[in-house]
């Protein structure tokens, strides 16, 4: 496996291939992503979820960023795979901000960033075009002023807020798209799209890989592929699972006595192996 941020950066852009999606089951910690790569994942991909919960934070902008960083900096540290972190909004106020998260996240190891276009609490959930073409070119900036070919996934929220008017909806994401691809995104990420049509929509509009969230009631990978999706991400999914099965466990035992929901572990042994 390539070793140098340079080489790594350039194969996570190889690994977005429309038709042959790169498929994400985001990590939150160490023991997280080294499982998802001895399953066979290419690259790892943080959840910024996950990565909040599991630090006793909520997630929506509010973890801090050297939080953020330092959990991103123990996964890239600890697998040999492309590393893209999940850093909400920037973790800054102005493109400043954003540059600086950049520049940790850069350090840290990662090749790769999600930056949300949506703004949690505001009165109005997504920021303006042009404000976000800014943060995205600070982005972009501060890697190529680093030798990095970091790949930015600008994350387009219109269908996850159900922004606007259902009827142009579509029209509204892809002039978001178009605006933050000049502005140097790589990729457009749209979560809370399910349906094929509006998919397929997606990617012949958009001049980029485009990234969905896919989980319980999304099309199957091979159908995604099918449509020329190129990247598809598990998001918070995987994690609000695991701590599902903590819950459901913990229920069991407290309250029935019983270990049902334990059967079908990761061993003791795997996990040390996966450890070492």
């Amino acid at each position: 496996m390539t070793t140098s941020p340079a080489d790594r950066a350039l194969l996570l852009h190889d690994l977005h291939r429309p038709g042959s999606p790169l498929v994400l089951p985001n990590a939150w910690d160490v023991a997280s992503a080294r499982i998802v790569v001895a399953c066979g994942a290419a690259a790892v991909a943080t959840t910024s979820a996950g990565v909040a919960w599991s630090l006793g934070r909520p997630d929506g902008d509010v973890l801090d960023r050297e939080s953020a960083v330092a959990a991103v900096d123990r996964i890239a540290g600890a697998v040999a795979v492309p590393v893209t972190a999940d850093v909400e909004g920037g973790f800054g106020v102005d493109p400043a901000g954003v540059a600086e998260t950049v520049a940790g996240v850069l350090a840290a190891g990662a090749v790769g960033v999600n930056i949300e276009d949506s703004r949690p609490g505001a009165d109005e959930p997504l920021r303006d075009v042009d404000d976000q073409c800014a943060r995205l070119r600070a982005a972009r900036e501060t890697a190529d002023a680093a030798g990095v070919r970091l790949f930015v996934n600008a994350r387009v929220d219109t269908y996850l807020y159900a922004v606007g008017d259902p009827a142009d909806r579509l029209d509204r994401t892809l002039r978001r798209a178009a605006a933050y691809r000049a502005a140097g995104a790589d990729g457009i990420f749209v979560p809370g799209v399910a349906d094929p049509e509006t998919i397929g929509a997606l990617v012949a509009g958009i001049d980029a890989p485009v990234n969905v969230l896919a989980g319980p009631g999304s099309p199957p990978v091979d159908v995604l592929a099918g449509l020329g999706v190129a990247r598809v991400s598990l998001g918070a999914n995987l994690a609000e699972a695991a701590y599902g099965l903590v819950q459901r466990a913990a229920r069991e035992v407290l309250t029935r006595g019983s270990y049902d929901s334990l059967a079908d572990p990761l061993s003791y042994r795997e996990l040390n192996a996966l450890s070492a």
